[in-house]
């Protein structure tokens, strides 16, 4: 059993994938060949937003957010403490400092009182300026943008959308990656629209930056790709890439529909027994993961492991309680360190069948 089954996704799409990777092979244009900008169409269109700026990775779009909006030394930026370290990497990438909060035990993602609580504190207690709040999508399910978006409007904050975990999901009718002022999205392999290798896109519908993040994933190039106008990256989307996501993205929301299903499966077989994942009314979740909670997490993991069926602890540890991290000493977060010591994923992916889900959820209940 895989955790996330690419191989099993592959034969799916065997055909299609074949003729789109044979078809980029012969055209030459391996790097911003012409599937990338029909890809950056067709996710702009499928997000409802006007402009898609693909790029090398999910974490060079948040670094590239970032350099857009002219956030550097002397900012403050607000993250989820629980979440990929990428999240408050980037911040510090462009010399900004993270401002650790918590989340919400229910649905993972940043908790808005807390979010309140820590803007006042680094107001009072800091020289920093308030920049920008990044909001996560955690494990496929959207931040809470219905009372991210006032906050932020009220202290002047942009806000930022990590949808590295979210592409797909959605609030109501609107999706994932077209909420905030600038909105980011991976597709490392793992996530729910992934690809074979690196890759990342930028959302907005602010045509200016759409022509920044043009620019700086090209070196800062102006019109003449000699003429470089400002200090950018070298972050380009293959061709290859783009055509693997072109494909993908037509069955796309079956998946969506799939992982849904077996989601609210899980849930059934395991009612009572540990803490499924909790899915607010009119959100719609991607799933990245299906993460549950207990206190016998550990116990959980090593039955799963003896009945060869693999899962993961997102995360073991949280952002600030890293090295790199250590020594910011900012206000505690005891909700993401608590999540620490009782999250547990168990697989997640379209493609698997009844027998191993309920392989899954008989031997977790088998360990409480």
């Amino acid at each position: 059993m895989q955790f996330r089954d690419l191989h099993r996704q592959y034969q799916a799409m065997k055909a299609e994938i074949d003729e789109a990777l044979l078809k980029t092979a012969s055209s030459g244009a391996f790097v911003l060949g012409d599937a990338v900008a029909e890809l950056e169409q067709q996710l702009a269109d499928y997000v409802g937003v006007k402009h898609c700026v693909t790029c090398a990775s999910g974490t060079d779009a948040l670094r590239m957010a970032l350099m857009v909006l002219n956030i550097g030394p002397g900012d403050a930026v607000f993250v989820p403490d629980f979440t990929f370290f990428a999240t408050a990497e980037a911040v510090a990438m462009v010399g900004a400092t993270p401002i650790f909060v918590d989340v919400n035990g229910d649905v993972f993602n940043i908790d808005v009182d807390d979010l309140s609580e820590k803007i006042r504190y680094t107001e009072e207690h800091t020289d920093l300026h308030l920049a920008a709040v990044i909001a996560v999508d955690l494990f496929g399910q959207p931040a809470d943008y219905i009372d991210l978006e006032p906050l932020c409007r009220g202290h002047n904050l942009y806000l930022i959308e990590d949808g590295a975990q979210g592409f797909g999901s959605a609030i109501g009718g609107t999706k994932a990656c077209s909420f905030g002022d600038i909105s980011t999205t991976s597709f490392f392999p793992a996530k729910p629209l992934g690809c074979y290798g690196d890759g990342g896109a930028l959302f907005t519908d602010n045509d200016d930056w759409a022509y920044l993040l043009r620019s700086l994933r090209v070196h800062g190039k102006g019109v003449d790709k000699y003429d470089n106008v400002r200090i950018g990256l070298n972050s380009r989307l293959d061709t290859i890439q783009a055509a693997v996501l072109q494909v993908k993205l037509k069955h796309f929301d079956d998946e969506l529909k799939a992982v849904n299903d077996i989601a609210q499966r899980y849930n059934d077989l395991l009612r009572g027994k540990v803490t499924a994942p909790i899915v607010p009314p009119a959100v719609t979740s991607s799933f990245a993961q299906y993460t549950i909670q207990s206190d016998n997490r550990d116990a959980i993991q090593a039955r799963l492991k003896k009945a060869d069926i693999p899962s993961m602890i997102y995360y073991s540890r949280t952002v600030s309680q890293q090295t790199a991290f250590a020594h910011l000493g900012q206000q505690p977060c005891p909700v993401a360190e608590q999540l620490t010591h009782t999250v547990l994923s168990m697989p997640m992916h379209p493609y698997l069948t009844d027998q191993e889900i309920e392989k899954v959820t008989e031997t977790i209940i088998a360990a409480v």
